[in-house]
């Protein structure tokens, strides 16, 4: 079956960085968009950043410039480089399988991993 488990978050200053690690198995990783979800407490659940099966990406405005998500088919992994981290970053982060920006929504999603920007 279908498994996505997050890795890497955890406590950060702000103006840190921080990468997050997306283990993926029970499907083939390499024809698959991936991407990457955040909630903040009492907010919904927004898109960040998203890699097609070819390696295209597209962003959310908020995180342009400062996050990057790339893939290693040989893995099957998927991974968020978070720099310059703000405290408005802090969320729980949550990996997607085939992830439709538009609608917010996605095949399968991970646990989620918490992310912490401390000011």
């Amino acid at each position: 079956q279908v498994q996505l488990r997050e890795s890497g978050g955890g406590l950060v200053q702000a103006g840190g960085s921080l990468r997050l690690s997306c283990a993926a198995s029970g499907f083939t990783f390499s024809v698959y968009s991936m991407g990457w979800f955040r909630q903040a407490p009492g907010k919904e659940r927004e898109f960040v950043a998203r890699i097609n099966w070819g390696g295209g990406t597209n962003y959310a405005d908020s995180v342009k410039g400062r996050f990057t998500i790339s893939k290693d088919n040989a893995e099957n992994t998927v991974y968020l480089q978070m720099n310059s981290l703000k405290p408005e970053d802090t969320a729980v982060y949550y990996c997607a399988l085939d992830p439709s920006v538009s609608i917010g929504n996605a095949k399968y999603w991970g646990q989620g991993t918490q992310v912490t920007v401390s000011s």
